[in-house]
């Protein structure tokens, strides 16, 4: 959801050449980071103990990478 808001605002500054919009984008780039990080992070790991960790050991936090396969 965080990265959809970024990519979606990010796109309306290209579009416009709106330099305010790519402000706007990297303050919420840094805010959804920092709420992620210092919040949501924490409050799962309580949640949901050593399960959440697994999770967050095999998924990355913001983008997927796709393995290349050698072929």
């Amino acid at each position: 959801m965080y990265v959809g808001v970024l990519s979606l605002i990010l796109g309306q500054a290209v579009t416009l050449y709106s330099l305010p919009l790519l402000f706007y984008a990297g303050v919420l780039l840094v805010t959804f980071h920092l709420f992620v990080v210092l919040y949501e992070e924490p409050k799962l790991t309580k949640m949901f103990g050593e399960s959440y960790r697994n999770y967050r050991h095999t998924v990355p936090r913001w983008f997927v990478m796709r393995k290349r396969h050698n072929s």
